[in-house]
């Protein structure tokens, strides 16, 4: 998973207000359900010392619509310098949840945003292509769909008395190879720009053929037919809606296992992968982390202890005590962290040092290095201490992961905790 919508959370040193709403507007209230709910967490947030700085852009934020439909959830976070994350989750959370807190609770946001999918979806037909994001649901975002009209009109094989059948035929065809050119074209552009996980694809079956042929190789790779769509008005929304989401189902599968089956093998061979805290702490210092990999269940111990919080049962001391309460030693630079403060000061950092709770200073350096993440389901990866990473590169300076032998290592290996 990309959390590239992270990095704005670089290079601020807090403290942050993070929010997680239900977002889901009712057909009667419409907006103003969302705006109440706010309005509830946004007197915690005062309660607990949020000052009004950060308050009024969070009320800007949250008064915007989303446009999405269907029940969904939203994660913002902030700090005086304004909102720094506004992000859709595909499912809303079940207890609306806020925190004034020296770190943002990032573990949750990225678990919540597991489930989604940077996506476009592209319809074409013989006079256009239309182009919109994709929503948590499989539905598009209103009021974001972009036109790209045909340059060439010569699209029906209707016969005329002054030429023949077969040259008629034959300038349609060509249109339409044009046509298909040119849709093809503006989805390489995207995909170069914008780099989105998966580009859907639709419509006529003969231009969505011809545009696949024409494809980059980026934009090709991934690219994907979905049934059922098109640009008329005889499109069944409902049901292509079910074919997108059923495609991001399979997309989000796909992402997953092909990281935990890197993962595995290069575990196995003891070459490409890392697994420990320190291990990754040390690998994401040399900024070789193409992935990094958490154990679900830290995600999910974190999201009880936010709701516990929530509702008074634990104190907000305790937030982000996971990975057994391991901390870890940071820098002004995102990349330099350690296990200890002496590593940090060895390497000629003496100003801005501080300890932060282990998946938050990760997770920092995994963002700042541009990493994906993955979350791991228990019984997937043999992970010490519920953490992991895929490398982008070796050399002798790399740890070295060893078969679990020494005493100890199986009940390192089977607890996050």
């Amino acid at each position: 998973m990309k959390i590239d919508w992270l990095k704005p959370l670089v290079g601020h040193p807090g403290p942050f207000a993070t929010v997680y709403l239900d977002a889901t507007r009712s057909a009667e209230a419409g907006d103003k359900d969302v705006v109440n709910r706010w309005k509830s967490v946004r007197r915690s947030l005062h309660h607990q010392g949020a000052p009004q700085s950060v308050l009024d852009p969070l009320d800007a934020a949250a008064a915007r619509p989303t446009w999405v439909s269907g029940p969904h959830g939203r994660v913002l976070i902030a700090d005086d310098s304004g909102v720094l994350v506004d992000r859709v989750l595909r499912n809303p959370p079940s207890v609306a949840t806020a925190l004034w807190h020296h770190v943002p609770a990032l573990l949750q946001a990225a678990r919540a945003a597991d489930e989604a999918v940077d996506a476009i979806c592209v319809a074409v037909d013989r006079h256009g292509a239309d182009v919109w994001p994709v929503g948590p649901h499989g539905t598009g975002v209103k009021g974001e769909k972009e036109t790209v009209e045909a340059p060439h009109d010569e699209v029906s094989k209707t016969s005329s008395t002054r030429t023949k059948r077969a040259t008629i035929e034959s300038r349609v065809e060509d249109s339409w190879e044009r046509n298909a050119e040119a849709y093809a074209a503006e989805i390489d552009r995207r995909v170069a720009a914008d780099r989105p996980e998966i580009v859907l694809l639709t419509g006529d079956v003969r231009l969505v053929n011809l545009v696949k042929e024409e494809l980059g190789q980026d934009a090709s790779r991934v690219t994907v037919e979905v049934q059922g769509g098109g640009r008329g008005l005889g499109v069944h929304e409902e049901a292509f809606a079910g074919h997108v989401e059923d495609a991001l189902d399979s997309f989000r599968e796909r992402r997953r296992e092909q990281v935990l089956a890197e993962l595995r093998m290069e575990l196995g061979r003891e070459e490409g992968a890392v697994t420990s805290i320190d291990d990754v702490a040390q690998v994401l210092a040399r900024g070789q982390v193409k992935d990094l990999v958490l154990a679900e269940q830290l995600a999910d111990d974190a999201a009880r202890l936010l709701a516990a919080w929530s509702s008074g049962e634990a104190s907000r001391s305790d937030f982000g005590g996971m990975l057994n309460g391991r901390r870890l030693w940071i820098g002004p630079d995102p990349m330099q962290i350690a296990a200890t403060r002496a590593e940090l000061v060895a390497l000629g950092v003496t100003e801005g040092i501080e300890e932060l709770p282990a998946t938050s200073a990760l997770m920092r350096a995994a963002i700042a290095q541009d990493a994906g993440l993955t979350f791991a389901p228990e019984g997937s990866v043999e992970l010490i201490e519920g953490v992991g990473a895929t490398l982008r590169w070796t050399d002798n300076g790399t740890p070295k992961e060893v078969a679990a032998t020494m005493s100890g290592d199986d009940v390192r290996l089977a607890s996050p905790r």
